[in-house]
Order: C-alpha cells, then structure tokens, then sequence
C-alpha cells in the first residue's frame, strides 16, 4: 500500500483516547502517525503498520 504525507488512515485498533484515525506525517522504514483525537505522535515500522490498516483517505 502507498503511503504519503498527509493522509489519513483507519487503523483496526483505537488508541486509547478514543480515536481510530491518524494523519501521516514522516514516511521512511518507519512511519510517524499523528492521532487526530489527542494529537499524540507514535512511531511505528512499515510492515506493522500495513497489517493494521483498516482504510486509507488519501491527500487530495
């Protein structure tokens, strides 16, 4: 799946503070994810990340 800046992305498991939806904002080996609910900012590798995308709403 491509990935770029700027899209948002439905993971399967929500984050604590309620949100399932994160805007990408580094792509690399590793992928940095912003939560749109609390605005916490997580790193996580690409393979782990594939497996837990629900739906991607690329950048228009």
């Amino acid at each position: 799946m491509k990935i770029e800046i700027g899209d948002v992305l439905v993971l399967k498991k929500g984050h604590p503070c309620g949100e399932n939806s994160w805007k990408v904002i580094r792509v690399g080996a590793d992928v940095k994810l912003e939560c749109l609910g609390c605005n916490r900012i997580v790193m996580i590798d690409r393979v782990t990340l594939n497996k837990r995308i629900k739906k991607s709403i690329p950048l228009k």
